[in-house]
């Protein structure tokens, strides 16, 4: 079974986190949702989330992808922590998924992981000194490029996270996955 961590910071984008969680779980990979500082979380409306752990709980353990959620202040905390760094280099050493929706991108690029890398984010989110060193796609829902995944935002975050479940398990599970969500025909 392929394993996801999701850290949440207080401040996060909750539909954002709680699409991802969700869908991610349906489509059977074992997610753990990890806090900064343990308790509870409030994310950027005032919705408490429980993760399932801390982030110093499960730093060394081994996930496929680990994926950011946006919203603010959230992101900030993630980019000022030090330990999402460092597990987000160490994954990408190691040759594992990481993603980001929303403003979280940012953390991906001060992280020095968007360096000629075709990416998105949320319109305002992105600091312009990143922009010459990627190929910034602005109207794009959602930018696949090798082993990073980024996405615009909350408008986005259903096909993020099946775009996230079709990279760990595949075509059909993913249609699976969709199908039971109802989700109208495009157009």
């Amino acid at each position: 079974m392929k394993k996801v961590l999701i850290p949440l910071a207080q401040g996060c984008e909750e539909l954002e986190a709680v699409t991802l969680i969700d869908l991610l779980r349906r489509a059977g990979v074992e997610v753990t949702t990890a806090g900064l500082t343990p308790g509870a979380v409030h994310g950027s409306h005032g919705i408490g989330l429980l993760p399932d752990t801390t982030l110093d709980a499960v730093l060394h353990a081994d996930f496929d992808l680990i994926v950011l959620p946006g919203g603010l202040p959230g992101t900030t905390h993630l980019d000022e922590d030090p330990r999402i760094h460092a597990l987000l280099r160490r994954m990408d050493q190691e040759g594992k998924l990481i993603a980001a929706i929303c403003a979280a991108p940012m953390v991906l690029a001060n992280a020095g992981l968007l360096q000629g890398k075709k990416a998105t984010s949320y319109p305002t989110c992105m600091p312009e000194e990143h922009l010459p060193a990627m190929h910034y796609l602005a109207e794009e829902p959602v930018v696949h490029d090798d082993r990073v995944v980024t996405s615009r935002g909350p408008g986005t975050a259903m096909d993020f996270a099946l775009t996230l479940a079709e990279l760990l398990t595949g075509r059909a599970n993913r249609e699976q996955v969709e199908a039971g969500l109802m989700r109208p025909a495009k157009r």
